[in-house]
């Protein structure tokens, strides 16, 4: 089970260590506000919150904390993700939203499943994430950020086609001529990448697809590949009146131009998922995506 369980005082002999447990979300979203005082006073029960934040706006990074709870959908784990920084904890979802792919927790369960947590009963599965870097040709740097889901280089508006590089590493791989490209986690396999016709990626594993938006070939399909390597994007001289976007897990971070590049790394930091017991991937992803249902034969007269 996982490390953050809790483990014995040897200074107070047989007490155990109270978890410290940080309540995030989106308090602008009306269910959080509600769910949030039941969700802090199940915590306070049985652990310590160090970290109240419904802004999702407070430096996380030098708190000491075991856990982070987070109420909402799926964007306010990606958020929290972002403000966790390189000191990623355990995410609880509480799922306020309606896909809720990570935040797995309904909220008439929460309580007997922080229980079990408290008492252990859980693993914690570790997700890659990545780091964008948005720079010029000759390296100087205009924004960077640490992302979970996906880095997608899109046109508009006004929205043209535009032409998008794909080089790995040094090596020039393809041009994409469309609506622009997203490099995808296998976490961000299920959201705008499948959205765009890319596969689904067994969230653990350490890898990138690379998914062409609306392109203007045929043969243009998606790739999977090792995230070992550096993904370069750059855009080559557009069409006439045409703009491109740099976004990351959904927020537009900057504008892309022919004078610079996009670079997609693995990340430093892992992102660290709570797993119950009982809860698999494939049963995830049969009743909040319905893959895997069996189709039925129509009858015919």
């Amino acid at each position: 089970m996982s490390s953050c369980a809790p483990s014995e005082n040897t200074a107070g002999g047989s007490a155990l260590q109270r978890l410290r447990v940080m309540i995030l979300g989106n308090s602008h979203r009306l269910p959080v506000l509600s769910m949030a005082r039941r969700v802090r006073a199940a915590v306070e029960a049985l652990a310590e919150v160090v970290v109240y934040d419904l802004e999702q706006s407070q430096d996380l990074t030098d708190v000491e904390a075991d856990l982070a709870v987070v109420l909402g959908g799926d964007g306010a784990i990606l958020r929290a993700a972002r403000q966790m920084g390189l000191q990623q904890r355990p995410v609880l979802g509480v799922n306020l939203g309606k896909l809720g792919f990570l935040a797995e927790v309904a909220p008439a369960e929460f309580e007997a499943c922080f229980r079990a947590v408290v008492e252990g009963r859980y693993d914690v599965v570790e997700h890659l994430m990545f780091h964008c870097r948005l720079q010029t040709l000759d390296g100087e740097l205009l924004h960077e950020a640490l992302g979970l889901n996906e880095v997608v280089v899109q046109s508009g508006p006004p929205f043209r086609m535009i032409n998008v590089r794909l080089y790995v590493d040094q090596e020039h791989v393809a041009t994409c001529s469309g609506d622009g490209l997203i490099v995808a986690t296998a976490v961000g396999s299920t959201a705008h990448s499948l959205a765009a016709g890319g596969p689904i990626l067994r969230q653990d594993l350490d890898a990138f697809v690379i998914t062409p938006i609306c392109p203007h070939a045929l043969t243009m399909r998606p790739l999977v590949d090792t995230a070992d390597h550096t993904y370069r994007l750059r855009l080559e001289q557009p069409t006439q009146h045409a703009s491109a976007h740099l976004v990351v897990d959904g927020q537009v971070v900057g504008e892309v131009t022919p004078e610079c590049e996009v670079l997609v790394t693995r990340a430093p930091v892992r992102f660290r998922l709570v797993r119950l017991e009982g809860r698999t991937y494939y049963r995830r992803l049969r009743e909040r995506l319905g893959w895997g249902g069996s189709l039925i034969a129509r009858k015919t007269h």
